[in-house]
């Protein structure tokens, strides 16, 4: 199986070593338009391996078959442990193949670390969630990407608002006031954007705003795709092609040229009334990224801890204890009444007593006498 630590293949029942023997390549990008029109007439003549439902392979070592449900296309053997994979996915002409992967970094020993420090640090979790190594699942998980790469145009008609100040009057000081306006300005220019390598996760039952959190990713060191990176791990082809995947990319993308609009206006305020963008290019990559993926069971619910499986970021979900979040609440009113009870009680001790009750008299002091 791969090794994260030693990045070469690993026997785990002798610990010999050999070294990867696929060729560092590059990864290169593919032209989106051309290649999924190519894919479509493929897809037309014949069906693809399929992706849904279960899949049965056996193991060559023990003999053992192994189900792969849906998208999955590397496992272990549930006998043997020995890694399994599934080519007939990767390898289907009606199918995008692999153009590479970014393999393993972090090792399973920092992982399961980094875990215990994130939900170590989880204060109102229940307590027997933090038990999660003997609850929860954890694996590795090589999931499926599309990277994009463009070059835009984008030509844009807009205003551009300064602000300026305008005496209005003065305060009952006499000190002047001020007024805030903004005058308005018609604008039009254009705007240049380059992007590389914006990934889209292409996998779905995942969650994706906390696979984003996982992001940046180290894109720059992919290499070509090989199983021997794969040996050992879990893993999983798309679920959405490049074209299906591509509306998230693009709406990415778009945002962020309307933001290059905004600073190219200048201003303090800008208003945007037409905005036509030109993809002059516009490409793709199939690329495997490492997640370490904790799975965790609790109260019939299933929460997830994802760790990027290069730079060790976590993100993930967990359960609230109401016991917990009910006892923090009480200790902070426990505090403010007695804060309270303080400052009462000091302003009690410096206040001077004025007796007006009945039985008190209050006796005005004599006057001075003047001698003439």
């Amino acid at each position: 199986m791969f090794d994260p630590v030693g990045q070469d293949l690993l026997c785990p029942h002798c610990g010999n070593r050999s070294a990867i023997s696929a060729p560092n390549e590059p990864v290169v990008a593919r032209e989106l338009g051309p290649a999924i029109a190519e894919l479509r007439a493929v897809q037309a003549g014949a069906s693809g391996p399929q992706v849904t439902g279960e899949w049965e392979v056996k193991c060559q070592n023990c003999g053992g078959t192994t189900g792969f449900n849906g998208s999955l296309t590397a496992t272990k053997c549930p006998y043997c442990a020995t890694p399994i994979q599934r080519d007939d996915v990767h390898n289907a002409p009606a199918r995008l193949p692999v153009d590479g992967l970014v393999p393993f970094q972090v090792g399973e020993k920092q992982a399961r670390e980094l875990v215990e420090k994130w939900v170590a640090k989880r204060w109102f979790a229940p307590s027997n969630f933090k038990k999660y190594r003997r609850i929860g699942a954890f694996s590795s998980l090589y999931t499926a990407y599309f990277t994009y790469d463009a070059d835009t145009r984008s030509w844009y008609q807009g205003e551009r608002g300064d602000h300026y100040q305008v005496r209005v009057g003065t305060d009952s000081d006499g000190d002047p006031v001020y007024e805030t306006r903004t005058r308005w300005s018609y604008v039009q220019g254009e705007v240049a954007n380059d992007f590389a390598d914006l990934p889209v996760l292409a996998n779905d039952n995942m969650v994706r705003a906390r696979i984003r959190a996982l992001e940046p990713w180290p894109i720059e060191q992919a290499r070509a795709y090989s199983p021997e990176y794969v040996a050992g791990h879990l893993s999983r082809t798309y679920d959405k092609d490049a074209e299906e995947s591509f509306p998230e990319a693009r709406q990415r993308m778009e945002s962020a040229i309307e933001s290059s609009v905004h600073r190219d206006i200048g201003g303090d305020e800008q208003r945007i009334h037409q905005l036509e963008t030109s993809w002059n290019w516009l490409a793709y990559k199939h690329l495997l990224l490492p997640i370490w993926l904790l799975t965790v069971v609790y109260m019939n619910t299933t929460y997830q801890v994802y760790i990027n499986g290069l730079t060790g970021q976590v993100s993930g979900d967990r359960p609230w204890s109401k016991v917990k979040i009910a006892a923090a609440i009480m200790a902070v009113l426990a505090i403010i009444a007695v804060i309270i009870g303080v400052y009462a009680a000091s302003r009690g001790h410096h206040t001077p007593a004025h007796p007006t009750g009945p039985g008190h008299s209050t006796v005005a002091p004599p006057h001075p006498t003047t001698h003439r």
